[in-house]
């Protein structure tokens, strides 16, 4: 069972930035895939972002909500994926928790993200 630590959350005006991380307690090399997920209260979960085939050819997906804003990257030397968000609005404020998809769907804690107008 891999652990998932989120960190980089916080508040920010709307059109600033915040980047997340994801430290993964072993290497992110097995995982078939990782991202991220948010939720905001009385709102369904969405897919933010995710990153596939992280050894070769690896490919990124994105929220049409999110895309040209937020950007998914990994550094496999550091077991850390990141997400960085840029431009942020008041409807990205959710909490955000990192999954890995392996063997298992692991799941971080979660990192509140509030985006203030």
């Amino acid at each position: 069972q891999v652990q998932l630590v989120e960190s980089g959350g916080g508040l920010v005006q709307a059109g600033g930035s915040l980047r997340l991380s994801c430290a993964a307690s072993r290497s992110i090399l097995s995982f078939n895939a990782m991202g991220w997920y948010r939720q905001a209260p009385g709102k369904q979960r969405e897919m933010v972002a995710s990153i596939t085939s992280i050894t070769s050819a690896r490919s990124t997906n994105y929220a049409d909500s999110v895309k040209g804003r937020f950007s998914i990257s990994s550094d496999n030397a550091k077991n850390t994926v990141y997400l960085q968000m840029d431009s942020l609005k008041p409807e990205d404020t959710a909490v955000y928790r990192c999954f890995a998809h392996g063997l298992v769907l692991s799941w971080g804690q979660g990192t509140q993200v509030t985006v203030s107008s």
